[in-house]
């Protein structure tokens, strides 16, 4: 490990060179969101712009690290605020409710969710690191998916849905602005039927046309 600069206080390992890269990184981020750049780091930190690339490649790797480590300890603060709640619409009401008011004030993990680009409006909600994150939070939830007719693929389309449920809310969050009651009942009257839709679609398909195989084979199967 190169031990020079660092303003005179080198770090002891590699494991301790990136944690303090990545709070220089918080620290800037914080303050001026994904206009961070690498040489803002190494001035920050008293070292060449090289001795932060040997870490991380590009300013991009150092944001979603940065997020990624973020979204760890929001990871858990959500599990543990809907910890033993088994029933999905009272859960997912909470996490996604609880996911945009704590994004509002976050810039980090909302930067890993929204990660700019050049044919989005606002930055993209379909990434792959947003497809992570938003997996992690469904399988760290108390709730029994396959006994509510998700296998994989019918959580995959869900997670897409409420990743861009969580997007549009920070986009702009209605005029006025809900608050928490306000927010939660609006999410169980349209996050609810989503996931009852299943089981329902299994029972009624064949009434409202959806027993046709190529529409049913899209529909998630009861266990």
């Amino acid at each position: 490990m190169r031990s020079h600069g660092w303003s005179g206080n080198p770090p002891a390992s590699d494991e301790e060179a990136i944690a303090r890269i990545l709070g220089s990184a918080e620290r800037i981020v914080a303050e001026r969101g994904s206009s961070m750049r690498i040489a803002d780091v190494a001035r920050d930190l008293g070292v060449t712009r090289q001795t932060v690339y040997r870490y991380f490649p590009s300013t991009e790797a150092l944001l979603v690290a940065c997020a990624m480590q973020q979204a760890d300890g929001f990871l858990g603060r959500l599990e543990r605020r809907v910890r033993h709640q088994t029933d999905p619409v009272t859960t997912l009401v909470e996490s996604v409710a609880f996911t945009i008011e704590s994004l509002a004030d976050d810039p980090q993990i909302s930067l890993l969710l929204s990660r700019r680009g050049t044919r989005t409006v606002g930055g993209s909600i379909t990434s792959n690191t947003a497809y992570a994150f938003g997996r992690a939070m469904l399988h760290r939830l108390d709730v029994d998916w396959a006994a509510h007719g998700f296998d994989e693929p019918a959580l995959a389309e869900l997670n897409e849905f409420l990743l861009r449920v969580v997007k549009s809310f920070l986009i702009d969050a209605g005029k006025p602005t809900r608050d928490a009651a306000q927010l939660r009942e609006f999410l169980s009257r349209w996050i609810g039927p989503a996931i009852v839709y299943p089981q329902v679609a299994q029972t009624l398909g064949p009434l409202v046309g959806l027993d046709d195989p190529a529409s049913a084979a899209s529909l998630p199967r009861r266990p």
